[in-house]
């Protein structure tokens, strides 16, 4: 193994359970360690999930840091890959497992043309053989979960029939853990964006599923956009996943703790929040970053708020420039006003 093959840190402890309750999305130019890092100041127990990161990226990219590495703050952590190769996807878990990851995701929903080309994402329900297969190898490299994100199905798939073989066919080879989008992918016809809206949500259809199957642990994704939607889905399947609401507006996030893990949230306001990443900024910089590499994950934090729009345009307009540093972020943070803690719930 070269030196870059390495991993950045094992785990010698032994993980805990996941509570999946609540988890953000994989969300592809999002869902990056910055944006993680910063879901961290509003969240110490969901789940977060990396961007989607293809088998070849990891085996043949350089340096692996670049695709794989992640703040111990992040935990707990899932890998999501992209790929269809059995071996390749075993050797990706297994690295994933050595880095301290604490769930690997295969990604069996992302509709783009691109991913599709190389047998990546929602194609791959047209395909339940393979995702078995791969499923199987993944198990048997390593010890953390393997779990699977799709969709309800694709194009002119049957909703109830083709899903259910599907699932039954992934659950057999090993699989107890999936997390459903409710919608389809149209792969003929809608671009990745459309995917996102267009075809309509099937909650019922979901549902169904965990019904038929108490065996297994059936989340629900798409569309959610309130804590309270998620405790509404939540007395019908196990496990909600919020992904662009949470990402856009993410105040959100800053009740789930104590909505869904009884513990206590851990920022008091927004200006909190924002100021807790101060020290990860500094470091960031240091490493050679932009300003706005990680504030542009911020824009939404004053959503609705005095100010906020003031706070999004000077943080636009100057996070990016060569030598902006903390000073331009401290005087986007004083162009809104302080308050109290303010509810997440309407």
């Amino acid at each position: 193994m070269s030196e870059d093959a390495q991993p950045r840190m094992i785990t010698e402890n032994p993980r805990p359970k996941l509570d999946r309750t609540f988890s953000v999305a994989p969300m592809m130019d999002w869902s990056t360690r910055d944006f993680r890092v910063f879901a961290r100041a509003l969240t110490r127990h969901a789940l977060l999930y990396t961007e989607m990161v293809t088998t070849g990226a990891i085996l043949h990219g350089s340096p692996r840091e670049r695709f794989l590495g992640y703040d111990d703050i992040e935990h707990p952590l899932a890998l999501q890959l992209g790929g269809s190769d059995p071996g390749e996807l075993a050797e990706c878990a297994a690295i994933a497992e050595a880095w301290g990851y604490d769930e690997v995701n295969l990604n069996v929903g992302c509709p783009s043309d691109r991913v599709q080309n190389n047998l990546i994402g929602a194609c791959l329900m047209g395909h339940p053989d393979k995702v078995a297969a791969a499923v199987r190898a993944m198990k048997d490299a390593v010890s953390i979960p393997v779990t699977v994100k799709c969709r309800i199905g694709i194009d002119d798939q049957d909703e109830d029939a083709d899903l259910e073989r599907f699932i039954a066919q992934v659950a057999g080879a090993g699989c107890d853990t999936f997390i459903v989008h409710a919608r389809k992918a149209w792969l003929q016809g809608l671009s990745p964006k459309q995917n996102r809206d267009v075809p309509p949500l099937n909650y019922p259809r979901v549902q169904r599923l965990k019904a038929a199957h108490p065996e297994l642990h059936i989340g629900i994704n798409g569309g959610l956009e309130t804590l309270q939607d998620c405790q509404t889905q939540l007395g019908r399947v196990d496990s909600v996943m919020v992904g662009r609401e949470a990402y856009q507006n993410p105040w959100l996030l800053a009740e789930v703790d104590a909505t869904f893990y009884g513990k206590s949230d851990p920022a008091m306001s927004r200006h909190a929040a924002a100021r807790a990443l101060r020290p990860y900024i500094v470091r960031r910089l240091a490493e050679g970053a932009r300003l706005n590499h990680v504030t542009r994950h911020l824009l939404g934090l004053f959503q609705g708020c005095p100010g906020g729009r003031r706070f999004r345009r000077h943080l636009s307009e100057n996070a990016h420039r060569d030598g902006a540093g903390l000073q331009v972020f401290d005087d986007a943070l004083g162009l809104v006003g302080e308050t109290h803690r303010e509810p997440a719930i309407a």
